[in-house]
């Protein structure tokens, strides 16, 4: 079994490492390989960030200027695109990369005191030089819910999706709130409907751009489906054999859920 144990500090010095160089939102990888590229340095040169062991072998972020070229037989690689490509506990390693280096971008200035912020010795987190401030990586809760009515589940065609495409809805969890309660006001502000029932599915880092996505299924309550328009296009209950184009399996937590329920593992 893959075993990472993320720390903040390499356990030796020298040896091989898992590279995981990021531009611009791309991931270098070499053309054709299916993992990540392996050396004793990374193949391009751009400031590093160890975020911890994988089966005894350093994975270090590598942050690349937008200038940045590439080694002899490697390209940059769209994180989305990279899926499928690597392995999926890869992929998720790469998506943790994003997040620190993005992190680490953008919290070079306190964000009280306006003072340059310079790394924590003992913890992931950047300080501030006169204030102390400290500035941890960001993480946004979100939850996702597959809301579900006899045999039909309630399905969304965000507009943040060019085509038509639906997926299950989601939200961020607003100050002082539950999850559970996020999940029924999300529901509500987006279709009209109220829910119960609510059950915990599972969850997945999300690093588009640091969200962790909270899965839970739901059952309808009561109301009628109204979309608000300034986030659907358009929502509605559909059955297995009349499903719009969704995510079914793939990347996605909601791919995940509406698959599950496909198979009856949601059925009560």
């Amino acid at each position: 079994m893959i075993r990472f144990e993320p720390c903040l500090h390499p356990l030796g010095e020298g040896g091989e490492g898992a590279w995981i160089c990021h531009r611009a939102g791309a991931v270098l990888i070499a053309a054709g390989a299916r993992s990540l590229p392996l050396g004793a340095i990374p193949p391009v040169d751009g400031d590093r960030h160890h975020l911890g062991v994988l089966d005894g072998v350093s994975v270090w972020a590598v942050a690349v200027g937008d200038e940045g070229g590439e080694p002899d037989g490697h390209e940059w690689v769209p994180l989305r695109g990279l899926y499928g490509r690597v392995s999926d506990h890869d992929w998720v390693l790469a998506g943790r990369a994003a997040q620190v280096i993005a992190w680490d971008r953008d919290h070079r200035y306190c964000g009280r005191c306006g003072s340059v912020t310079a790394p924590a010795e003992r913890e992931r987190a950047r300080a501030c030089t006169r204030c102390g401030l400290m500035a941890f990586p960001r993480l946004t809760p979100a939850v996702i819910m597959l809301v579900r009515k006899d045999d039909t589940v309630l399905l969304g065609h965000g507009r943040q999706f060019p085509a038509r495409f639906f997926s299950a809805l989601a939200g961020f969890v607003e100050p002082g709130e539950t999850l559970e309660e996020a999940v029924a006001r999300e529901v509500r502000e987006e279709v009209g409907i109220e829910v119960s029932d609510i059950r915990y599915f599972a969850s997945q880092p999300w690093p588009f751009p640091h969200s962790l996505m909270i899965g839970f299924t739901a059952r309808w309550a009561s109301g009628e489906v109204d979309p608000d328009p300034q986030e659907l296009v358009e929502a509605g209950w559909y059955r297995a054999d009349s499903l719009p184009p969704t995510p079914i399996g793939g990347m996605s937590i909601a791919g995940w859920m509406i698959q599950a329920w496909l198979d009856g593992i949601l059925d009560d």
